[in-house]
This record gives structure tokens, C-alpha cells and sequence, in this order.
């Protein structure tokens, strides 16, 4: 008898040969020559991208651990076109294919497959507290087979706006925009006003889920006439960076947020972790639970580094001059 009759005699008593290699090729890791191949499911809320920036340092980090695609490796690459319906409805199709790691580069991302409660790894990066938002039950011992990193910090809340005080001494009036089911929001919404409060400021919150619902919270805004806008970090700043550089420029009105890429679209400062680093950091997971270790075991991170972006062009356009104690401590000037 086979090799591959041994492993799955029932397949070879009714499948026959031809099937039992389908079988076996689909199943969650295989042999090619001398090497055991791996399969890793990569999931995106994003439309198709190969140049995707989360996806190409995933990559790289996989190879330097020495993961090799068509080598050690098999990576299958799912994106949801911006839709979380189209992202559930992938869900069976992605464990069909039978990964032994499921990554989901962002919280909508992995939201499908917490309230599918799947069983397989899922290791995840997740804007809000995982815990609050119920993917783990502690960020020591997730409790569950998922894990990842978290870009929740509530210490960074009250930072932001102290750079942006310091940014726009005559700041008084803010407006913060944020995602209402975001998991910890009313959480960054309170250190807000408490900061807010600190640095004699008068704050107001919109909340938007759609594009449309943030263009109809811009109209808001723009008749409450605020100093400046902060963005929380998450699904509204990262969609919709440029609508809200957009907006800024015609307004003449600084839009604030997390994420380096929210400068990158034209906004004129971010202060928060360093994506690519973090979305890196996920292949350390990988690698461990391919090598045995139990999701569930392996405590939720925080991002290593935080960096200032400021984006001089569009400081230039709207009229903000930036003190150079900012322009000094930025990690990053965009000209």
C-alpha cells in the first residue's frame, strides 16, 4: 500500500487514486519533494491589492523567518472589497481550503470569525481593545484560539490632543469624528473630554459608519465651526482618509488622527504606532503556532514603536505654522 493509501485508506477505497491526491493537495499541509507545505489564509477588508502594504511586509517577515511561498509555504490571499457581508460569506469558502493559520489584518477582518466562533488560529490586528471587543477574554491568556497585536491605547488619546494644542495655540473648539461599534470607543471618547477638559477645550463627537454618514458629519461640523478635527483611529480614518484631506483643504481646517497612512492621504498630522511594524509582527505569530504553540497561550501586543507624522504640504495650504518643538520631535515630515 501507498504512502498516501496508509494516510487515508478510506479515500482510497472510494475515492480512488486520482481523488486521494485531491485530497490530499486541499489538505491543511502537504509534502512537495522533501519539503512539508503549510497553508496560511491572509484576509483583508480591502479590495484586491498585490502591492497592499500590510500584506507586503507580512511577506517579508514571513521569509526572513523562513517561509518560503511555493516552497514551505502556501499563503491564500482573501479580500472583501470593503464589504463585511461579502468578508462572513467568505468565511466558509476560506476554511474550506483548511488553513492551519487564519490572519486578519484588521478588526473588521476578524470579526466574522469571532461570531463564527471558528477553531482554527486566528491571529489578528485589531484597533480596539480585544477584550472589550470580545476576541479574547484577557490580553495575558486569550482564553481562545485567537491573538495578535491591538493599536489600543488610551494613554495616546490625551496625547494627540496636547500636540495639537501645542500645533494650534488658539485651539478651542475640537471636533472628534469617530466608529460608534468600535470596541473601546466610549473609552477614547471620555479620555478625549477629559483632556479635552484639562487643556480648556469645548469637544464634540459625530459618529459615522459610512461614507456618506461622514460627509453628512463634515456638514455638521462645518456649522459648528471647529478649530480642528481629530479622527479616531480605525475603520472611519482608515476609508475615508481622503475625504477627510479633502474636506481639510477646502476648509481651511487641520484633520488629526493615528495612523501614519491618514497623513500620508493629506492630513496634516498622525500620532500612533507604527503600522507596518505591528502587521510585521504578525508573522512572529504565525511562525510560533506553525511550530506548535497554542494561540491561545500567547499574549496580545501592543506595537513596539510610536511615530509622529506631519505633513508640511498640506500645513503650508491650510495656514498652519508649525512650531519648530513640534517639527523636531516628528519621526516623519512629509514635504
Amino acid at each position: 500500500m501507498s504512502e498516501s493509501q496508509q494516510a487515508f485508506p478510506w479515500a482510497a477505497a472510494t475515492l480512488g487514486r486520482r481523488a486521494v491526491c485531491t485530497v490530499l493537495l486541499t489538505a491543511a499541509h502537504f509534502r512537495v519533494g522533501a519539503a512539508t507545505v503549510r497553508r496560511v489564509a491572509w484576509v483583508s477588508i480591502d479590495s484586491p491589492n498585490p502591492s497592499n502594504q500590510s500584506l507586503r511586509v507580512w511577506r517579508e517577515a514571513m521569509r526572513e523567518l523562513g517561509w518560503i511561498e511555493g516552497q514551505n509555504l502556501v499563503v491564500d490571499l482573501w479580500w472583501a472589497e470593503g464589504s463585511a457581508d461579502k468578508l462572513k460569506a467568505l468565511v466558509p469558502q476560506i476554511l474550506a481550503r483548511q488553513p492551519e493559520v487564519i490572519v486578519a489584518t484588521t478588526g473588521p477582518a476578524v470579526r466574522p470569525f469571532v461570531d463564527a466562533q471558528v477553531a482554527e488560529p486566528v491571529v489578528f490586528a485589531f484597533s480596539a481593545d480585544p477584550v472589550q471587543g470580545k476576541v479574547v477574554q484577557s490580553w495575558a491568556r486569550p482564553g481562545v484560539n485567537r491573538t495578535g497585536v491591538s493599536y489600543f491605547s488610551l494613554e495616546l488619546v490625551p496625547k494627540r490632543i496636547q500636540l495639537m494644542k501645542e500645533l494650534l495655540p488658539r485651539l478651542k473648539r475640537l471636533a472628534v469624528v469617530g466608529w460608534p461599534p468600535h470596541a473601546g470607543e466610549l473609552l477614547e471618547l471620555d479620555a478625549a473630554r477629559q483632556s479635552a477638559q484639562a487643556q480648556g477645550l469645548t469637544l464634540e463627537y459625530w459618529g459615522a459608519h459610512t461614507g456618506v454618514e461622514v460627509d453628512a458629519a463634515l456638514g455638521a461640523i462645518d456649522g459648528w465651526k471647529p478649530d480642528a478635527v481629530l479622527v479616531f483611529a480605525g475603520v472611519v480614518a482608515s476609508s475615508h482618509a481622503d475625504r477627510f484631506a479633502a474636506w481639510s483643504l477646502r476648509r481651511r481646517l487641520p484633520t488629526v488622527s493615528a495612523w501614519a497612512a491618514f497623513a500620508d492621504a493629506g492630513n496634516l498630522m498622525t500620532y500612533g504606532p507604527v503600522i507596518g511594524e505591528a502587521q510585521a509582527r504578525l508573522a512572529v505569530f504565525v511562525d510560533r503556532i506553525l511550530k506548535g504553540a497554542k494561540a491561545s497561550e500567547m499574549s496580545v501586543e501592543l506595537p513596539a514603536r510610536i511615530e509622529m507624522v506631519l505633513n508640511l504640504k498640506t500645513a503650508r495650504a491650510i495656514g498652519v505654522d508649525i512650531p519648530r518643538t513640534v517639527l523636531q520631535r516628528a519621526d516623519r515630515v512629509i514635504e
